[in-house]
């Protein structure tokens, strides 16, 4: 039976990459000075006026999908006679996996006949979008969606996630480092290199001096975790938050190390729901490897 690969708008790929692999979404909200928009990856508001705004000083807020949204947005497949399978965004950074369980324990009383499973991704931003991704292969391949659904839970957590700022600001004023770090940080050019453990938290790994040696080191994380380590032959997506450059030097160095992969480095947006926390001057890198376990 054909059923719907689908994922909420944090997963940060292109609408049009979106489209182009079949995968639904549905978008987080977001509040820039008072106003409310969509996540619609860049639609309502392009992504270099988002950060521009942000460096600027505007107020961001998000919001999460929530009960009555999933409920409209899972039935409008399930009415159709559509199995669904959704991977929401990490349970580590948001509560939205709970909204979309009870959405779902509801659409299971009211549509028997049909199939739905809810899975936490445990990823955020294009690592999240990789993941999507891959379910698309297996579904292409003829995955059921049974099949599917036992595949991803398998799977997602050898999805690594390494992130590194230039830009303390916003990681302060989200509460993920203290002031007083931040200030020292800035004073000597600290670029913190985060990950994401096995709960799906973003985690700070290492104080590193200077842009050039975090971009070294980054790359450095992904050799000594990716599969097959230099010899890696999957794909690799990059998001960054208006600092374009930087991604280019890390996917640069990449794909000098990394050789056998499968095409050149993807570098999409961190989108506006992630964005409003990071803010500008975040680099993230996301490859297949070992299974994360702290």
């Amino acid at each position: 039976m054909p059923y719907v690969l689908s994922c909420c708008s944090t997963a940060d790929l292109s609408k049009e990459h979106f489209e182009a692999r079949d995968i639904h979404y549905v978008c987080f909200h977001y509040f820039l000075n008072g106003k409310e928009y969509a996540d619609d990856l860049g639609q309502s508001i392009p992504f270099p006026e988002f950060y521009k705004k942000l460096a600027d000083g505007a107020d961001t807020k998000t919001s999460q999908v929530n009960i009555s949204e999933y409920l409209d947005y899972f039935e409008q497949f399930l009415s159709k006679g559509l199995d669904v399978l959704h991977v929401t965004l990490s349970t580590g950074i948001s509560g939205t996996y709970n909204s979309a369980m009870d959405a779902m324990r509801i659409c299971r009383e009211r549509y028997p006949e049909r199939k739905i499973y809810v899975v936490d991704s445990l990823g955020a931003s294009s690592g999240y979008g990789l993941l999507m991704d891959a379910l698309a292969d297996k579904r292409d391949e003829g995955l059921g969606i049974d099949a599917l659904y036992d595949w991803v839970e398998e799977h997602k957590l050898n999805l690594h996630h390494w992130f590194f700022s230039t830009d303390l600001s916003f990681y302060v004023k989200g509460g993920r480092i203290s002031k007083a770090a931040g200030v020292f940080g800035g004073m000597l050019n600290i670029c913190p290199l985060l990950n994401m453990d096995d709960l799906g938290r973003l985690i700070p790994r290492s104080k590193i001096r200077g842009k050039a040696r975090v971009i070294r080191e980054i790359v450095e994380r992904m050799a000594e975790h990716a599969e097959g380590g230099e010899d890696y032959a999957g794909k690799v997506y990059i998001s960054q938050s208006a600092c374009l450059p930087d991604a280019r030097a890390v996917a640069d160095l990449v794909e000098a190390r990394f050789p056998k992969m499968k095409g050149k480095v993807e570098i999409n947006y961190v989108g506006t729901t992630i964005g409003s926390h990071t803010g500008p001057g975040t680099v993230a890198l996301f490859f297949w490897g070992d299974k994360r376990v702290r």
